[in-house]
């Protein structure tokens, strides 16, 4: 059973900055779609290999105004609604974000597309308070290619950027969710935590340059490190799934991970930007 998704950022800019980078086409191909068109109140549309589904936009405008924009979207043969609301946070802006018809379910089993809109909206508010923010955008996620490799560079030292990815209090801290890792080959790596029920195993580990976590039927998440003029540079890869349906969700969610890691070790003041909110289960 589907239920609304909503989704809580806190952006450094203030609401009409927010909202331009919203409407604007122009910035929706930087840091949302390949494609993108927009004639408020009209039209709303953005396609391309960086969207669901997107060999042709599939959206149809519902509503907009100078604090809400909401609109359909046809995923996979059902009509979707997606919904942005903002309202000022002193000098930042704070963006709910609603989307219906996800099942936390078919996330898991990769059975329709809508499973990707959870992580697919977590990837997109990060490149959007990457954009607003003036830092590098994440690598965004080709749907058309069954190629998952990511990559980008950190402003810390290897041995630091190492232990945020190995220790589980570091971990959970950057990716917002409990993590236990047991840093061997053979450990186990837990999302939700060793008491959560089920865990990943670690299938591959050179100390302090990579790390390999076989999640079973999604494949093998690689992440390797390498300096770069006194900076990381870290590889993510996955590999060994059905590339005939890449797990397109998981992948998602990892790369927009990597958003509050490069803030953990850059940030001197770092605090995560999502705020909590509880992830439907479906049933």
């Amino acid at each position: 059973m589907s239920e609304p998704l909503t989704v809580r950022v806190r952006l450094a800019a203030p609401v009409d900055a927010v909202r331009h980078a919203l409407t604007d086409p122009a910035e929706l191909r930087v840091w949302l779609a390949e494609h993108a068109e927009v004639e408020l109140p009209h039209r709303y549309e953005f396609w391309g290999r960086y969207t669901p589904e997107g060999d042709a936009p599939h959206q149809r405008l519902l509503h907009a105004d100078e604090r809400s924009l909401r609109f359909a979207w046809t995923l996979d043969g059902v009509e979707t609604t997606t919904e942005f609301e903002l309202a000022p946070d002193g000098e930042n802006t704070l963006l709910t974000l609603r989307q219906s018809h996800f099942d936390f379910a078919e996330a898991m089993s990769g059975s329709t597309i809508r499973g990707v809109l959870q992580t697919f909206w977590a990837l997109s508010t990060a490149n959007l308070a990457n954009r607003l923010e003036g830092r590098p955008l994440l690598p965004r996620t080709d749907f058309t290619s069954a190629d998952l490799r990511a990559e980008l560079t950190i402003d810390a030292p290897m041995d630091r950027v190492w232990a945020s990815l190995t220790d589980s209090e570091q971990a959970s801290a950057w990716f917002g969710y409990p993590i236990g890792i047991e840093p061997w080959v053979g450990g186990r790596y837990a999302m939700g935590g060793f008491e959560s029920g089920y865990a990943a195993k670690v299938v591959d580990l050179e100390p302090g340059r990579k790390l390999s976590v076989d999640w079973g039927p999604v494949g093998v998440s690689t992440w390797e490190l390498a300096e770069s003029a006194g900076k990381t540079r870290l590889t993510m890869v996955q590999s060994g799934f059905d590339e005939g349906n890449p797990p397109y969700a998981a992948w998602c969610g990892n790369v927009a991970g990597l958003f509050e890691l490069r803030r953990f070790h850059e940030m001197a003041d770092w605090q995560p930007i999502w705020l909590a909110e509880e992830l439907p289960t479906g049933a």
